[in-house]
């Protein structure tokens, strides 16, 4: 992944609730045993998360946490940025010269510039909600993929 550890899980558990969304309150030790994450670590995403306005959090017995609006209407550049923070004015040179700029470009400089707008394009079409259902159709397709096998090496 381009992103942190934390960005990665965020957008995990951001797309198991985008899944569950509708149904009762997540539990976070849940999502986290669902994608193999901390819990202590995921519980501070969440935090950060819910000050960012994504996730709505409730404490107590029947407590838990959702997303704090329609899968629909979170782009994953939401996500991204309410983990990692909105990108720097000025960003470090993409092959560590101190100084790389419009005016002064090192040798990728207008290339790198290229492929950062693509992805910030690609994150801010993509919603929670295409996310879980693309995740839906994967496990289809694995499922689909792993009963095959077993069909054919079946006597």
């Amino acid at each position: 992944m381009i992103y942190s550890k934390s960005a990665e899980y965020g957008i995990q558990a951001m797309i198991y609730l985008a899944e569950h969304e509708g149904g009762k309150l997540a539990m976070v030790s849940i999502i986290a045993d669902a994608y193999d994450i901390p819990r202590h670590f995921l519980a501070k995403l969440v935090q950060t998360l819910t000050r960012h306005h994504l996730i709505k959090s409730y404490r107590g017995r029947k407590g838990g946490i959702k997303l704090a609006r329609p899968a629909e209407t979170i782009t994953l550049l939401q996500v991204v940025n309410a983990i990692e923070g909105p990108p720097p004015e000025y960003e470090m040179c993409v092959i560590g010269l101190d100084i790389c700029s419009d005016a002064a470009c090192c040798p990728l400089h207008n290339q790198w510039k290229l492929i950062k707008e693509e992805v910030r394009q690609a994150l801010s079409e993509q919603t929670l909600a295409n996310l879980a259902i693309g995740m839906r159709e994967k496990r289809e397709q694995l499922a689909k993929l792993s009963g095959a096998g077993r069909r054919i090496t079946a006597p």
